[in-house]
Protein backbone atom coordinates (compact mmCIF):
# COMPACT_ATOMS: atom_id res chain seq x y z
CA UNK A 1 0.00 0.00 0.00
CA UNK A 2 2.89 2.50 0.57
CA UNK A 3 4.07 1.68 -2.79
CA UNK A 4 1.16 2.85 -4.04
CA UNK A 5 0.75 6.08 -2.68
CA UNK A 6 4.59 6.84 -3.41
CA UNK A 7 3.58 6.66 -7.00
CA UNK A 8 0.48 8.37 -7.51
CA UNK A 9 2.61 11.45 -5.40
CA UNK A 10 5.09 10.91 -8.02
CA UNK A 11 2.57 10.73 -10.78
CA UNK A 12 0.90 13.71 -8.91
CA UNK A 13 3.54 15.86 -9.25
CA UNK A 14 4.54 14.93 -12.94
CA UNK A 15 1.05 16.07 -13.90
CA UNK A 16 1.63 19.30 -12.07
CA UNK A 17 5.12 19.99 -13.95
CA UNK A 18 3.50 18.97 -17.60
CA UNK A 19 0.10 20.74 -16.64
CA UNK A 20 1.78 24.29 -16.41
CA UNK A 21 3.09 25.17 -20.30
CA UNK A 22 6.25 27.95 -20.14
CA UNK A 23 4.97 31.44 -21.17
CA UNK A 24 5.49 32.13 -25.08
CA UNK A 25 7.46 35.28 -25.39
CA UNK A 26 6.64 37.80 -28.36
CA UNK A 27 9.19 37.68 -30.87
CA UNK A 28 11.29 40.46 -30.20
CA UNK A 29 12.12 43.28 -32.81
CA UNK A 30 15.93 43.10 -34.20
CA UNK A 31 17.08 46.47 -34.85
CA UNK A 32 20.69 47.45 -35.06
CA UNK A 33 22.04 51.14 -33.91
CA UNK A 34 20.87 53.01 -36.80
CA UNK A 35 17.13 51.65 -36.52
CA UNK A 36 17.36 48.66 -39.39
CA UNK A 37 16.72 45.02 -39.77
CA UNK A 38 18.23 42.44 -42.16
CA UNK A 39 16.61 40.12 -43.95
CA UNK A 40 18.62 37.33 -46.27
CA UNK A 41 16.76 36.18 -49.98
CA UNK A 42 17.69 33.35 -52.23
CA UNK A 43 16.09 32.64 -55.55
CA UNK A 44 17.79 30.15 -58.51
CA UNK A 45 21.70 31.34 -57.56
CA UNK A 46 20.93 35.13 -56.56
CA UNK A 47 21.90 35.96 -52.84
CA UNK A 48 20.03 39.47 -51.78
CA UNK A 49 21.08 40.71 -48.59
CA UNK A 50 18.50 43.60 -47.38
CA UNK A 51 18.10 46.35 -44.53
CA UNK A 52 14.99 48.01 -44.40
CA UNK A 53 14.49 51.33 -42.29
CA UNK A 54 11.62 53.15 -41.37
CA UNK A 55 12.17 56.54 -44.18
CA UNK A 56 10.62 58.08 -47.19
CA UNK A 57 11.02 55.02 -49.95
CA UNK A 58 14.85 55.80 -51.14
CA UNK A 59 15.89 52.42 -52.43
CA UNK A 60 19.10 51.58 -53.54
CA UNK A 61 20.37 48.60 -54.99
CA UNK A 62 24.27 47.72 -55.18
CA UNK A 63 24.82 51.60 -54.90
CA UNK A 64 21.95 52.20 -57.78
CA UNK A 65 18.10 53.22 -57.93
CA UNK A 66 16.10 50.38 -58.57
CA UNK A 67 14.79 52.17 -61.35
CA UNK A 68 18.36 52.26 -63.03
CA UNK A 69 18.93 48.61 -61.80
CA UNK A 70 15.63 46.48 -62.58
CA UNK A 71 14.14 48.64 -65.86
CA UNK A 72 11.43 45.80 -65.97
CA UNK A 73 8.76 47.19 -65.09
CA UNK A 74 6.82 44.15 -63.63
CA UNK A 75 10.25 42.98 -61.83
CA UNK A 76 9.86 46.48 -60.02
CA UNK A 77 6.51 45.74 -59.05
CA UNK A 78 7.44 41.96 -57.94
CA UNK A 79 10.41 43.65 -55.69
CA UNK A 80 8.01 46.16 -54.00
CA UNK A 81 4.59 43.50 -53.59
CA UNK A 82 5.82 42.98 -49.73
CA UNK A 83 5.41 46.40 -49.12
CA UNK A 84 2.00 47.05 -51.13
CA UNK A 85 0.54 44.37 -49.17
CA UNK A 86 1.26 44.93 -45.84
CA UNK A 87 0.29 49.42 -46.62
CA UNK A 88 3.92 50.57 -46.26
CA UNK A 89 4.82 51.57 -49.88
CA UNK A 90 6.82 54.66 -49.09
CA UNK A 91 7.67 54.10 -46.07
CA UNK A 92 11.04 52.62 -45.48
CA UNK A 93 14.74 53.21 -46.94
CA UNK A 94 15.80 50.01 -48.64
CA UNK A 95 19.21 49.24 -48.72
CA UNK A 96 20.25 45.93 -50.99
CA UNK A 97 23.61 44.03 -52.07
CA UNK A 98 22.54 41.46 -54.72
CA UNK A 99 24.63 39.00 -56.64
CA UNK A 100 24.64 35.95 -58.75
CA UNK A 101 21.99 34.57 -60.95
CA UNK A 102 19.95 36.80 -63.50
CA UNK A 103 17.15 39.17 -62.95
CA UNK A 104 14.41 37.37 -62.14
CA UNK A 105 16.69 35.43 -59.91
CA UNK A 106 18.04 38.85 -58.46
CA UNK A 107 14.45 40.08 -58.16
CA UNK A 108 12.75 37.46 -56.30
CA UNK A 109 15.92 37.27 -53.91
CA UNK A 110 15.30 40.92 -52.99
CA UNK A 111 11.44 40.45 -52.69
CA UNK A 112 11.94 37.64 -50.06
CA UNK A 113 15.09 39.82 -47.81
CA UNK A 114 12.11 42.67 -48.02
CA UNK A 115 9.59 40.14 -46.34
CA UNK A 116 11.82 38.98 -44.08
CA UNK A 117 13.07 42.36 -42.82
CA UNK A 118 9.33 43.61 -42.74
CA UNK A 119 8.86 40.44 -40.59
CA UNK A 120 11.60 41.25 -38.28
CA UNK A 121 10.43 45.32 -38.28
CA UNK A 122 6.94 44.07 -36.53
CA UNK A 123 5.66 40.94 -36.05
CA UNK A 124 2.44 42.45 -37.07
CA UNK A 125 3.08 42.07 -40.71
CA UNK A 126 4.03 38.20 -40.01
CA UNK A 127 0.34 36.83 -40.71
CA UNK A 128 -0.10 39.25 -43.68
CA UNK A 129 3.10 38.09 -45.23
CA UNK A 130 2.62 34.49 -44.50
CA UNK A 131 -0.86 34.25 -46.26
CA UNK A 132 0.35 35.62 -49.46
CA UNK A 133 3.70 33.27 -49.85
CA UNK A 134 6.30 36.32 -48.58
CA UNK A 135 8.13 34.41 -46.61
CA UNK A 136 8.82 30.90 -48.55
CA UNK A 137 11.87 30.17 -50.21
CA UNK A 138 11.21 29.32 -53.86
CA UNK A 139 13.07 26.29 -54.13
CA UNK A 140 13.34 25.80 -57.74
CA UNK A 141 16.82 25.67 -59.34
CA UNK A 142 18.32 24.45 -62.56
CA UNK A 143 18.32 21.15 -63.37
CA UNK A 144 21.55 19.71 -64.11
CA UNK A 145 22.36 18.35 -67.50
CA UNK A 146 22.42 14.35 -67.61
CA UNK A 147 25.34 12.21 -69.64
CA UNK A 148 23.44 10.97 -73.01
CA UNK A 149 21.16 14.23 -73.17
CA UNK A 150 21.48 17.25 -74.79
CA UNK A 151 19.65 19.61 -72.00
CA UNK A 152 18.61 18.28 -68.70
CA UNK A 153 15.82 15.83 -69.99
CA UNK A 154 15.97 16.10 -74.21
CA UNK A 155 17.30 13.75 -75.64
CA UNK A 156 19.13 13.38 -79.02
CA UNK A 157 16.32 13.43 -82.01
CA UNK A 158 15.82 9.90 -83.00
CA UNK A 159 16.63 7.90 -86.70
CA UNK A 160 14.66 5.63 -87.98
CA UNK A 161 17.76 4.93 -90.70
Amino acid sequence: MALLKVKTTELEQLDTKVAAPAKAEAPKKEKDALGRTYGTGRRKNAIARVWIKAGKGKFSVNNRELDNYFPVETLRMKILLPFALTEMTGKFDVLCTVKGGGHTGQAGAIQLGIARALDKFDSVYHVTLRKNGMLTRDSRVVERKKYGKVKARKSTQFSKR
